[in-house]
């Protein structure tokens, strides 16, 4: 019996559009990368903590290039570059795959993560971290205001910390473990987080995405988005979602 296709909520064209659209925004040397940057630095802390020393390391989606790995031979890779992780590997027999800020905009998450256990060796590590269930309700609400009551498509659905526990052991990995942290950022408008979000690679890359706010619906928006602050910030908030998990 044939498997089913996954549902395709991403176009993978406009989702390689948006990252190289980020790179290029990254490239002026001013630009946003908070995001990124608090992944690496948890990542780091994590593999301190673990201890563990692999000789062999897989990381994907460091457009940095900050995070390294003490000892161990680093192969990148990039789904600007044409790297796909929906499909197998054209490596494997890594001791850890570090994964940042992509998983959240693939179609067939738990076959990414089938790839990414195949990659590992026997005893092998994946920590992968992206925006998670809960992240920017601020923006959710002012779309939705703004839309009145015809709400179009404009946020990616979110994976939690249920969700991801369950896709770990649908998906074959050992001792999962699954927690989200919050990321706290003040804006002063709603253009600024939009901008922000853009130069992260962030925008929305929904296979069937809204139609572009008019004028009146966008004034909306920003109102809505200034309303829910104080002193002229409106803080937003990013859920950073973390699962990690063995190759036995």
């Amino acid at each position: 019996m044939a498997s089913q296709a996954p549902p395709a909520i991403f176009a993978p064209a406009r989702r390689l559009a948006a990252r190289r659209r980020m790179l290029r925004l990254q490239r002026t040397g001013d630009s946003p990368r908070y995001i990124i940057a608090d992944m690496i630095e948890d990542m780091r802390d994590r593999l301190s903590f673990l201890r563990i020393e692999p000789a062999r390391a897989l990381v994907i989606g460091d457009w940095t290039g900050t995070l390294t790995v003490p000892g161990a031979t680093i192969i990148r890779a990039e789904p600007a570059a044409g790297f796909d992780e929906e499909k197998p590997y054209p490596f494997a027999g890594f001791d850890l795959v570090a994964s940042l800020g992509t998983l959240d905009t693939v179609n067939d998450l738990p076959g990414a993560l089938i790839h990414i256990r195949n990659a590992l060796a026997p005893g092998g590590l994946m920590i992968a971290s992206f925006p998670g269930a809960g992240s920017l309700p601020r923006l959710r609400a002012a779309m939705l205001l703004a839309d009145g009551d015809r709400p179009a498509p404009r946020i990616h659905p979110q994976i939690d910390v249920r969700a991801g526990g369950q896709l770990l052991q649908r998906t074959g990995f050992a001792d999962p473990v699954i927690d989200s942290r919050s990321l706290d950022v003040g804006f002063r408008r709603l253009g600024r987080l939009v901008d922000d979000l853009r130069a992260q690679g962030l925008s929305n890359v929904l296979a069937r995405p809204g139609p572009a706010l008019g004028g009146t619906a966008r004034a909306r928006a920003d109102e809505a988005f200034a309303a829910a602050g104080q002193d002229g910030r409106t803080v937003e908030r990013f859920e950073i979602l973390t699962l990690s998990g063995w190759r036995k």
